[in-house]
């Protein structure tokens, strides 16, 4: 199958373009990025070398000959593109937040009027699977709420308050230089921010409605240290006390047949590089304690996008993205 990377520069592009290379059923066609037009894919991103023989092209998406199309643009920029890429019969996986959510809730959030809305699957497949298989159109969830979500899916039904507490690597900020990410400020030190405004919480909250809650929904990320993934700490707060056996045997059942979600202590090392979401908790009557671990460049975007992927064009859910973490 042929497959084109639409912003293909930055730390998301590259990991696709990474696990993609190791997909028995693609062949990557087509990488893009204006600002690189004509650059060897590999002089970018230098641990291609030898693996990739492309250079970047400039979007024309209109020219592209391609089967899907994984959009890696930022936010506000796929909804200029994702219609023509659809008209011209490809299949498209969103990485961006331009399709995620309700239109009158993305413009709130955004401060953007969406000028070519469609309502499309939320491609969190653990919850979403039949959505999302063979769907034409799929947006990719945002890093935070995937490994949230996961946190507290099966206890959403019983809570009334869930408090999302997430640390996350400095890959999740882009490769784009800010203050922010300066190596001086971010070496050695650990911040909160957006306390109360983060604009991945209406996912949250839309996720958790979606299961059935009126439970609600709180979240506060901080910057660790650390290149890459998310450690989130689910609070969540029970209408009625339950042991933890009760709250254990939940989750395992909630995920026994779900090959990316594993039950045992979350750690970023043991989740580097792959596409699995580690979940474990505690118990103590009517609070449950979860935290969970994905790294948020693979299962909090394009390791998760291939996901989509498979089940969009029918190939095992798994295919090319099976790998272990990286440890240590």
């Amino acid at each position: 199958m042929k497959v084109a990377v639409i912003g293909a520069s930055g730390y998301t592009g590259g990991e696709l373009l990474r696990l993609l290379l190791y997909h028995p059923r693609v062949e990557i066609v087509c990488a893009t990025s204006r600002r690189l037009a004509g650059v060897p894919v590999d002089e970018v991103h230098t641990h291609l070398k030898g693996r990739i023989d492309l250079a970047f092209t400039n979007p024309d998406t209109s020219a592209i000959d391609a089967d899907l199309a994984f959009l890696a643009v930022p936010h506000t920029a796929a909804m200029h593109i994702a219609g023509t890429l659809l008209e011209c019969g490809m299949r498209v996986v969103d990485l961006s937040a331009d399709y995620r959510l309700p239109k009158d809730v993305y413009e709130r959030i955004y401060g953007v009027t969406h000028e070519h809305y469609l309502e499309v699957p939320y491609g969190l497949p653990e919850l979403h699977r039949s959505e999302v298989r063979n769907a034409r159109f799929v947006a990719n969830p945002g890093c935070f709420p995937t490994g949230a979500t996961l946190a507290a899916a099966p206890l959403a039904p019983y809570a009334h308050t869930i408090i999302y507490d997430s640390k996350t690597g400095v890959s999740g900020a882009g490769n784009a230089p800010s203050a922010t990410t300066h190596y001086p400020n971010v070496a050695d030190n650990f911040t909160a921010y957006k306390l109360t405004t983060h604009r991945h919480t209406a996912e949250m909250r839309m996720e958790i409605a979606r299961l059935g809650s009126e439970a609600r929904c709180y979240f506060t990320p901080h910057l660790l240290p650390v290149n890459r993934g998310i450690l989130t700490t689910a609070h969540i707060l029970l209408n009625e006390p339950m042991e933890q056996d009760e709250a254990g045997a939940l989750y395992r059942k909630f995920y026994q047949d779900e090959f990316f979600v594993r039950w045992q202590r979350p750690s970023l090392a043991a989740v580097r590089g792959s596409n699995f979401c580690d979940i474990q908790l505690e118990c103590e009557g009517r609070r449950v304690v979860v935290v969970s671990a994905i790294d948020n460049l693979v299962k909090g975007a394009s390791g998760q996008a291939i996901q989509n992927m498979n089940l969009m064009c029918g190939f095992d859910e798994t295919e090319g993205i099976e790998n272990p973490g990286l440890l240590p």
